[in-house]
């Protein structure tokens, strides 16, 4: 009996984690894919560049776990009674560090793989993009924090009424006291 409990609870949470890479990944798939489309508008790259849509995707996948990561060890927490914005900017902050240790680390492997040292590893990341892409993902961050911590603070339900589902009751003033 214990054991079918535990089952159970592992299906539930599992299914609760994949639902949550799934929002996460949708998220970033939607701005970094819109990137995508941005920069080869920008460059006049007209063709349609499918592998760059295919980075973007990978990269949403790649950070959404690295999100679910930082959550499951309890990054930002110590700000969560602060206000709303400030937790939501401190996470997004947070989060943004170690997206980017992971990209750093992504970077240094590949170019270990090809047979290059650190230092010429680090020489061989572009300091440009990759701090206008850093600025990006930060800012992109920030709403999805803000939504997260709403979420946080309201309960799961409620964000749910409040979001996609119709006929969400709004918040009625209390009466005044004689």
């Amino acid at each position: 009996m214990n054991g079918e409990n535990f089952a159970t609870g592992l299906k539930h949470r599992a299914i609760h984690e994949f639902e949550e890479f799934g929002a996460i990944f949708l998220y970033l798939a939607f701005f970094f894919c819109a990137l995508a489309t941005h920069s080869m508008l920008l460059l006049k790259d007209f063709h349609v560049s499918y592998l760059a849509y295919g980075f973007a995707i990978f990269n949403a996948l790649a950070i959404a776990k690295v999100i679910l990561i930082g959550e499951y060890a309890h990054l930002g927490r110590k700000h969560e009674s602060k206000p709303l914005f400030y937790s939501a900017i401190h996470k997004a902050f947070l989060f943004f560090l170690l997206a980017l240790g992971f990209h750093l680390a992504e970077e240094m492997i590949k170019q270990f793989v090809r047979g290059i040292g650190p230092a010429a590893a680090l020489h061989e990341i572009h300091i440009e993009r990759l701090l206008s892409q850093s600025i990006i993902v930060f800012l992109t961050f920030i709403p999805l924090f803000l939504f997260r911590e709403l979420r946080r603070i309201i309960g799961e339900e409620k964000f749910l009424d409040l979001f996609f589902r119709t006929g969400a009751k709004p918040r009625t003033a209390a009466a005044p006291q004689t």
